[in-house]
């Protein structure tokens, strides 16, 4: 049972009654609540429509023992509810670990005791200033602050937990407002190969097994992502048709078995066109590949999947394990020591030198064709500039006759 008590000119208390304690002493549960919307303080009825839904809710609150005075609410105990109700419902699983990362590791232990409504830009502010203190290293590491794009992180992660706490209306003012974004100026920037290191590193590949030279292979050539390479099954492979369909992607193994997710976004679910030389790689890795697996019989453990980088048992390797073979080649062969994803860069950038159509490119390798002038423009700065110096076949004839 419950009432409602208007307490000032748009506030009113909701109260639930929950009985007598064992002295006989009333029992209830206090929230107040104010109501700004003009329009619905001029509707008497609507207005006592829209109290009733909140006093039913915070009744049901108070019943399933999920209310928590606001003013009593720690930053701890707002965090358990965010990670609950958002982070483990609404986030990729890659994004969802590094939420939770740098919630536990950092930002738990430094504003965990505080009280939510306690917290202001202050003390966010003051927060951001530590992290860029070599003090704020938890890993032995004291000699240099943390790099920009962990201070990056703990903002977006912050920036989420109270955006959450105002529109779910624990909060009424977010803290974060008047908190500037750190500048990642310390970000390492793409490296690519160029064409005399593409040779090198191909090559590099003669002589190594049939299943890292397709690795390596369709990284430069189709500019997969690790996750994409990692989820790839042979049933998305048209060697007929010469056309390798992205349709799963593994961006982590959890407790041993893969997580098995679809693509990224829509413009990831993409065909790709193989090359001849690739698509004669690809049979002869397949052929290799069959046999293996005739042998493995009872100790399958792949299921109804069969990827491509997988374990004898069928199990898909883990993307850090793609990543740890290409460290071990490079190095093997004294290549320049580039990313695994740099490889993709590589496949974009060579794309952009043979002066394929910017459009092609990114529906390859799965890039709004924005986001993808965003990260390679100052490639395509070059190309357009040669593009440019076509058109002195014409102006200098000219101008030699003015």
């Amino acid at each position: 049972m419950g009432s409602i008590q208007k307490r000032g000119t748009n506030s009113w208390r909701l109260i639930v009654e929950l009985g007598y304690d064992a002295k006989g002493k009333r029992v209830q549960k206090k929230k107040t609540i104010r109501v700004d919307d003009p329009a619905l303080l001029r509707a008497p009825k609507r207005l006592e429509n829209y109290l009733d839904t909140e006093l039913r809710k915070f009744q049901l609150e108070v019943e399933a023992g999920t209310y928590v005075r606001l003013e009593k609410m720690t930053f701890e105990a707002f965090v358990e509810q965010w990670i609950s109700k958002f982070v483990d419902v609404d986030l990729e699983v890659k994004t969802r670990d590094n939420y939770l990362y740098h919630t536990k590791r950092r930002i738990l232990p430094y504003f965990g005791h505080m009280h939510l409504d306690q917290i202001k830009t202050m003390h966010i502010n003051d927060y951001m200033e530590y992290l860029r203190s070599p003090a704020a290293r938890n890993d032995g590491k004291k000699d240099k602050p943390l790099g920009s794009a962990t201070l990056v992180y703990n903002y977006r992660v912050l920036r989420s937990i109270f955006t959450k706490a105002v529109d779910w209306r624990v909060l009424k003012d977010n803290p974060m407002a008047g908190v500037s974004k750190p500048k990642e100026d310390d970000v390492k920037e793409m490296e690519v190969y160029d064409e005399r290191e593409i040779a090198a590193l191909f090559q590099a590949l003669e002589d190594e097994p049939t299943h890292l030279r397709v690795l390596i292979m369709l990284a430069v050539t189709t500019g997969l992502r690790r996750g994409e390479l990692a989820g790839l099954e042979w049933k998305h492979i048209d060697l007929e048709r010469g056309i390798l369909e992205v349709k799963t992607t593994i961006p982590k193994l959890s407790n041993g078995e893969p997580v098995i997710k679809g693509p990224k976004n829509k413009k990831s679910a993409r065909k790709i066109a193989l090359s001849p030389s690739v698509i004669k790689e690809l049979e002869t890795f397949r052929s290799e590949w069959r046999k293996e697996r005739l042998q493995i019989e009872d100790k399958w453990e792949g299921g109804q999947h069969e990827f491509l980088f997988s374990a004898l048992n069928g199990k898909p390797h883990d993307p850090q394990r793609l990543t740890k073979r290409w460290i071990e080649f490079h190095r093997k062969h004294g290549l320049k020591p580039i990313r695994l994803h740099d490889l993709r860069h590589t496949s974009v950038s060579w794309l952009i030198f043979k002066k394929v159509h910017s459009e092609a490119i990114a529906k390859r390798v799965g890039h709004s064709n924005t986001k993808m002038m965003e990260i390679y423009g100052h490639i395509f700065e070059s190309v357009d500039r040669e593009a440019a110096s076509t058109f002195e076949d014409i102006v200098i004839p000219f101008r030699k006759k003015a």
